[in-house]
């Protein structure tokens, strides 16, 4: 990209995001107004933060390549997370607006005890650590291309910028720019689209429906019965892993995980959150369906080309080539600063929720700290770290072969399991006791490193198994002590 107004635009945009953040994150006096703000934030706001936060990069880039790849069975992945966000609203979003919580991991210390919230608080922070920083290496690939930089000076690039309007503004300053981000990357994906269908291919939309439909590619629903038993289970794209998989993900993700709950206490009223959840669910699901059309549209752009043909070594990049490469000049900046709006979205959460499970969850129940100016200024030094420490991270994947969007989605599966279960203890077992939860969280955990290390089943079913093994394991320790 050797156009000097594209380069204007992208730095304009960042610039102007992290002073946007800066502005709207306002004054905090104490750690509470810098994690959870001290006022209400309406709940489309929170809505498009959700959405924003949960997306990222992973969904501008590496959806578009999945689909250049395979078909439309993702799709049915998102069909389950709006009915597993169904489920947070009537079943958990209750129980959190019942008292002043701080974090997702307080309902589990009401519930069990100070043991479980912090080993909860522990797990996410390490499952968030290791996911988001495929998701911080997945925001570097376009500007690499981009900028003929290296991995590591783009990824410092952009967890700097990110860093800088969340340890001013707060998790406030965190949800308003998310709302300008995810009308940002959604609107550069629709332009994307249509210059490939009005200007690139010579039927338009018509052109990526023939390609599609001859080679296959138009499918959205799998049953996977065809390849006998073993291998249904290996499939992470059938109509039951989808649904299941993607419901289960979702009540982890967004019912158990600081990165989203953190959110969703700042509308501070059950009925606001819920229309915050559920509408996000269904904004996931369109938005899902445009990526995935745009990677069909690439795919007809292309003629179905191999990646080795088109000049890439990863599906994730041939989008941002796309862009890079055939748009015309100020379009390509705009829809490069889209997919950095989508990247910084979920970093700077991350960075936010990382500061606040630590402070809120582990630091603060510790040391007993009591003094607001001292634990504002404390929270902030987390921040910094918390944004060192995703670098690291983004550093160690770089290596990866997988597509990234799977390989974050396979990462948070692998904990997800028993955090969830462990909620899910609680909620329907009321005799469980902190050692059932705790041992049951456990065993979830280390099911899942056999299942993954034997690789016995798709990244879908990680979760529902996990939770399986971790409520069936709190339920009977708790039974046998009945028994005693």
């Amino acid at each position: 990209m050797n156009h000097s107004i594209d380069y204007l635009i992208i730095v304009a945009y960042l610039i102007g995001v992290a002073i946007f953040g800066i502005v709207k994150g306002g004054k905090q006096k104490s750690s509470k107004d810098y994690f959870q703000s001290s006022e209400s934030v309406q709940w489309w706001a929170v809505c498009f933060s959700i959405v924003a936060a949960e997306t990222s990069t992973l969904t501008f880039i590496s959806i578009p390549g999945l689909a250049y790849l395979t078909n439309l069975n993702f799709l049915q992945v998102t069909f389950g997370y709006l009915l597993g966000r169904i489920v947070i609203a009537a079943f958990f979003l209750p129980s959190y607006f019942k008292g002043d919580l701080s974090t997702a991991y307080q309902y589990l210390e009401n519930r069990f005890g100070g043991k479980t919230r912090s080993f909860a608080s522990i797990v996410f922070i390490f499952t968030r650590l290791a996911a988001d920083g495929v998701r911080l290496f997945a925001t570097a690939i376009p500007l690499k291309l981009m900028l003929d930089i290296s991995y590591p000076v783009a990824i410092i690039i952009i967890a700097i910028i990110a860093l800088t309007y969340t340890y001013i503004g707060g998790v406030k300053g965190v949800i308003w720019v998310d709302v300008i981000q995810m009308i940002i990357y959604i609107g550069g994906a629709s332009v994307a689209l249509g210059f490939l269908i009005f200007k690139f291919l010579p039927n338009g939309f018509d052109s990526i429906i023939a390609i599609s439909q001859a080679d296959g590619k138009m499918e959205i629903f799998n049953w996977g019965f065809s390849g006998g038993f073993a291998n249904f289970f290996a499939q992470p794209y059938t109509l039951l892993a989808g649904v299941l998989g993607g419901a289960f993900l979702s009540m982890a993700s967004h019912g158990t995980d600081q990165l989203i709950v953190q959110r969703l206490l700042t509308t501070k009223s059950l009925k606001s959150a819920r229309k915050a959840i559920i509408g996000s669910g269904i904004i996931v699901i369109f938005q899902f369906a445009l990526f995935l059309l745009v990677g069909l549209g690439l795919y007809a752009f292309y003629s179905g080309a191999n990646l080795s043909e088109i000049g890439i070594g990863k599906s994730d990049e041939i989008f941002p080539i796309f862009i890079i490469k055939q748009l015309p000049v100020g379009i390509t900046g705009i829809i490069i600063a889209g997919l950095f709006a989508a990247a910084l979205s979920t970093l700077a959460g991350s960075i936010s929720s990382l500061s606040s499970s630590t402070m809120l969850d582990l630091y603060k129940p510790f040391t007993h700290i009591n003094n607001e100016v001292k634990e504002l200024k404390i929270s902030r030094y987390f921040t910094i770290m918390w944004a060192v420490l995703l670098i690291g991270s983004a550093f160690f994947f770089m290596s990866s072969s997988q597509t990234v969007v799977e390989l974050a989605l396979s990462i948070a599966s692998f904990t997800y399991g028993g955090l969830l279960g462990t909620f899910i203890l609680g909620l329907v077992n009321k005799k469980a006791t902190q050692e059932d939860a705790l041992a049951g969280f456990t065993a979830g955990i280390f099911v899942m490193v056999t299942v993954i290390a034997l690789k016995l089943v798709a990244w879908t079913w990680f979760t529902l198994i996990g939770v399986l093994v971790t409520v069936l394991i709190g339920s009977l320790l708790s039974k046998l002590s009945e028994t005693k």
